[in-house]
């Protein structure tokens, strides 16, 4: 089920966004005894399963990788790179696995689609999570849908759990920026049309704007120290999530309803 896409990928390109995942997520795919994770979509060669898989294994050694692909002839191309703990299938948004996966990665796949189909997507993804379970402490299986460029210097992604969104990150290789607002044009599907006035998100990248504006003094000891200090000062209106560890890596987790479009 879904659309082939163009398939373009690179090496590296989804290494920010796979840092992320083994950070917050790391703890998760070690509570369960056997942690799948789907990269969805992963395009016309392999290198972003491959590389998820050793990038995941750093924090979770027994976690699994699944690549999923809806073209054919890009499985069978992927055939050959399979090894302990990666093999490729064909599918799409059904995902065809008989269990539930503790992470399912989609990048650069609902660019191409229509933003009223990005709920049902994400609908049908969420729902095919591993459950949260109270019990234990687990929250459940991870979601992360997002965009990058063609070689991951930027990035911006939702999380979402078994109950839905929870939070947008903005990723970003600090040396490449002018402004955090250049991040608007990797915006996923849910968000790119929205930023304009009156929408929340388009409030965010104005007010990070002004805050990065503000910390131009702290250029002068490096776009890491600028970044973390308009972030910090971001924090008085807009709910961060994460906290200065992650800010130095170029990062800022925002709670998803903060940024969730009007309507």
């Amino acid at each position: 089920m879904g659309t082939v896409t163009r398939g373009t990928t690179n090496p590296n390109r989804l290494r920010r966004m796979d840092r992320w995942i083994a950070a917050a997520h790391g703890a998760e795919l070690r509570r369960v005894a056997d942690p799948v994770a789907v990269d969805l979509g992963y395009g016309a060669a392999p290198w972003t399963a491959v590389e998820l898989l050793a990038r995941l294994r750093s924090v979770a050694p027994h976690v699994r990788v699944v690549g999923v692909e809806i073209d054919p002839a890009r499985v069978a191309a992927a055939r050959p790179y399979e090894r302990d703990g990666l093999v490729f299938r064909h599918g799409g948004f059904e995902v065809p696995l008989a269990g539930r996966p503790s992470l399912i990665r989609a990048a650069n796949v609902l660019r191409q689609y229509d933003e009223g189909e990005v709920a049902g997507v994400w609908e049908r993804l969420c729902a095919r999570l591993a459950p949260a379970d109270p019990a234990s402490g687990s929250r459940g299986g991870l979601l992360v849908e997002g965009t990058c460029d063609e070689i991951g210097r930027r990035h911006v992604w939702v999380a979402l759990g078994p109950e839905g969104p929870r939070t947008v990150t903005f990723a970003t290789r600090l040396g490449s920026l002018d402004r955090p607002s250049d991040l608007a044009e990797r915006l996923p599907k849910a968000l790119i049309h929205r930023n304009v006035s009156g929408e929340p998100v388009h409030a965010f990248l104005r007010d990070f704007d002004r805050a990065w504006a503000a910390a131009a003094p702290y250029a002068s000891y490096g776009a890491r120290q600028r970044w973390m200090r308009a972030v910090r000062d971001l924090t008085a209106d807009w709910p961060v999530v994460d906290g200065p560890v992650r800010w130095r890596q170029g990062e800022v987790t925002v709670a998803w309803g903060a940024l969730a479009p009007l309507g």
